[in-house]
């Protein structure tokens, strides 16, 4: 059964919200950051990108970036633009892209239940981003930002949080690409809490590291821990309001130049003209061929095995393409490699392309939420950059401390 608990929440006041929110830290460069900060000195960016207030160059795992982090939570925290919370709450968080609405629980879980596979990974983590990411925690005393995680749906869930949401918001706010944000408070929030207690998993949707590190901090202080840093925030979203969005490739360079990369295409597959979008069981092919950009549409051929995971698009395609003919043996590390999320489109790829930093691009079909828990209920893995889940959490709306 799934533990989930309500938290005194460090928040900005609602009037000042719009000064302090922004994207989470990992779908975003450090020069992204820094202009998104520009002249926005409340800027939660400074927590979560602390490297954009060093000097330019500075290695984002210096130690003085760490500690950048930790006062400019400290500065946020103490201003007249923020609330420090008396009592625990639990939130809901809606979130709403292209008049599709997405509402979720926003609560604490239990490093406990990451550790005993109660929360359910599909990914493996990275140890130097382990390393960052717990450093951070460590430095600030805090998590600050959320995971996005996702369950069976629950009726009892769903009519507690209609009736939340029939109250006045706490906070509105806009956020990247048109997404409407809005956060109520359910003081108290124990019966909601308590309803996750039939909820037997809870799936990680986004946010690997940030749940790793979460689990290394409470090693890390071993019998020092605090109560409340053996628990860490999370959006709690039912799956059937998930949307995910394909994660496109592109490779730097093919064997042989485009041409004779499509002569092996044709020689091993059903390859016919296409266009960007993939449809299951197929990949959407983009280079220069002939002299010109053009996208071909390429039938996958079966998975080589019976195990869920490897019947996905991105298995085969690593199967049946990226490994034989271009000799990527590890999507993780291997440089050549480069992932587009689908919220940067198509346009992207051949963006990419014809400006000659790509010479190939891989336009995949969604993997579906279903497909997802089939993998984690296998206690298998999923390939490398197999999902992007859209809309995204906004950071800076609520941080759990815990020191």
């Amino acid at each position: 059964m799934a533990i989930v608990r309500p938290f005194r929440a460090l928040r900005p006041h609602p009037a000042h919200a719009a000064e302090v929110v922004c994207p989470p830290y990992d779908v975003i460069s450090t020069a992204e950051a820094r202009a998104l900060a520009e002249g926005r000195p409340h800027s939660f960016l400074h927590v979560i990108r602390p490297e954009i207030g060093c000097a330019p160059g500075t290695d984002e795992h210096a130690d003085e970036v760490y500690a950048a982090g930790a006062r400019a939570l400290h500065a946020l925290g103490t201003s007249e633009h923020w609330v420090d919370d008396t009592e625990p709450a639990v939130y809901v968080y809606r979130l709403v892209m292209n008049g599709r609405a997405q509402v979720g629980v926003y609560a604490c879980v239990a490093v406990r239940d990451y550790d005993a596979g109660r929360i359910v990974r599909h990914e493996l983590t990275r140890v130097d981003k382990e390393d960052d990411r717990t450093r951070h925690i460590l430095e600030q005393r805090a998590h600050a930002e959320p995971v996005m995680l996702t369950y069976r749906d629950v009726p009892a869930i769903d009519a507690l949080v209609d009736a939340a949401m029939q109250t006045a918001p706490l906070v509105e706010v806009a956020g990247p690409h048109g997404v409407a944000h809005t956060l109520w408070r359910v003081a108290g929030g124990e019966s909601l809490a308590q309803a996750f207690a039939s909820v037997p998993s809870l799936y990680v949707a986004d946010g690997h590291h940030r749940c790793k590190a979460a689990s290394r901090t409470v090693e890390a202080l071993g019998t020092s821990a605090p109560e409340e840093a053996k628990f860490f925030p999370a959006v709690l979203f039912p799956m059937s309001q998930m949307a995910i969005l394909p994660y496109h490739r592109v490779v730097a360079e093919v064997p042989g130049g485009p041409d004779a990369f499509l002569a092996a295409l044709r020689a091993r597959f059903e390859v016919a003209p296409g266009g960007p979008d993939a449809a299951p069981g197929h990949v959407s092919v983009y280079l220069h061929a002939d002299g010109q950009g053009q996208w071909f549409d390429v039938t996958l051929p079966p998975a080589a095995s019976d195990a869920v995971a490897d019947q996905l698009d991105v298995a085969r395609l690593q199967a049946h393409v990226f490994r034989p003919l271009l000799g990527i043996e590890n999507p993780r590390t291997d440089a050549r490699l480069h992932f587009v999320g689908g919220i940067r489109g198509t346009g992207e790829l051949t963006m990419l392309v014809d400006s000659g930093r790509g010479a190939a691009a891989f336009s995949m079909a969604a993997t579906t939420p279903g497909e997802l828990l089939d993998v984690s209920d296998a206690g298998e893995l999923m390939p490398p950059k197999s999902t992007w889940f859209e809309p995204k959490l906004l950071s800076g709306l609520l941080v759990h401390r815990w020191g």
